[in-house]
């Protein structure tokens, strides 16, 4: 067990990475150009009722006595109160979060169904042309911008074939999982490229390996020694990868929220940023910030679980 010893002390080494993020956010949504207070009331408002609006949520106070206030709401399990929406913000957050949840499992679900079936027919036809073809492929996918096939998606599917909704949830959990389809499938094409050739070369090495070759010395047939011995040993560098690119992940559900109207945390965070709602922005970034860290601390108890060589 001492190998799951940093179970116990990594989470207080997240602590001043969740402070950094904090103050970073805190400064740079404040550099935003325009006042809070003009937004909401409008160009004709008079000096006294911005003056008020500034008070009542205190944006006349000093930054660093704000930035105090925010830390003190933080420490209560509080996020302070929007200005647009006139509720709190956790609570705000709160109601957004299930559409980003399911669009994230969504696509790593997908992502691992693409990529795992076009590694292993890269690997396992090396330098052959399924192997050129599946690397030409996941090299052009690297380069296409999420909301470019988005747009490519809705246009196929959704105005041509008529068979998929453009945007929106829905209400029902079949009607849910309808909608969540091309935004989930616009994200898992971009991630599966990246895990494709991670996987792909972690195949290739494998199949090279020790453990292989005597499992071959054996009479296994080349089909089991493959699944049995070289896609687990696999996995591992592709969990760390998969982890790494989860922040990724987060953040470009902002851009495909936006394109599909999925009304999550993406799309809120935008609203915010436009009608400079500060706690809201502080917020999501704080919510998105500690789901990264979690989402890397749990990848390195898989990794520790996954191989025993593994320490910590």
């Amino acid at each position: 067990m001492h190998r799951y010893r940093f179970v116990l002390s990594r989470p207080l080494q997240f602590l001043p990475v969740i402070f950094g993020i904090s103050v970073i956010t805190f400064v740079l949504v404040r550099l935003i150009p325009g006042d809070p207070a003009r937004n909401i009331l409008g160009t004709r408002a008079t000096p006294t009722a911005l003056a008020n609006i500034r008070a009542q949520y205190g944006l006349d106070q000093p930054i660093w006595l704000q930035y105090f206030y925010f830390l003190k709401n933080l420490a209560n399990g509080e996020m302070g109160k929007s200005i647009l929406y006139k509720i709190d913000v956790l609570k705000l957050i709160s109601t957004r979060i299930e559409p980003t949840v399911a669009l994230v499992v969504a696509s790593v679900i997908l992502s691992i169904l693409i990529a795992v079936p076009m590694a292993a027919i890269a690997a396992r036809n090396n330098g052959r042309a399924a192997d050129h073809v599946v690397r030409i492929v996941s090299t052009f996918g690297i380069g296409f911008p999420p909301f470019w096939l988005g747009l490519m998606l809705i246009i196929l599917f959704s105005v041509d074939l008529g068979v998929l909704p453009v945007s929106g949830y829905g209400e029902t959990l079949g009607d849910k999982l309808l909608h969540l389809i091309l935004p989930s499938l616009t994200i898992a094409l971009s991630l599966s490229t990246v895990l494709t050739r991670s996987l792909r070369a972690a195949m290739i090495e494998s199949l090279k390996s020790d453990v292989a070759t005597a499992a071959r010395a054996r009479g296994m047939p080349e089909s089991i020694v493959f699944w049995r011995h070289v896609v687990p040993n696999s996995l591992v560098p592709t969990i760390n990868l998969l982890a790494v690119n989860i922040g990724w992940l987060i953040g470009g559900t902002v851009v495909v929220e936006s394109v599909f109207a999925l009304p999550g945390i993406g799309q809120l965070l935008v609203r915010a940023i436009f009608s400079r709602d500060y706690m809201v922005v502080q917020g999501i970034a704080m919510v998105f910030a500690c789901a990264t860290v979690l989402v890397n601390f749990l990848a390195d108890i898989v990794t520790v679980a996954a191989d025993p060589r593994v320490t910590i």
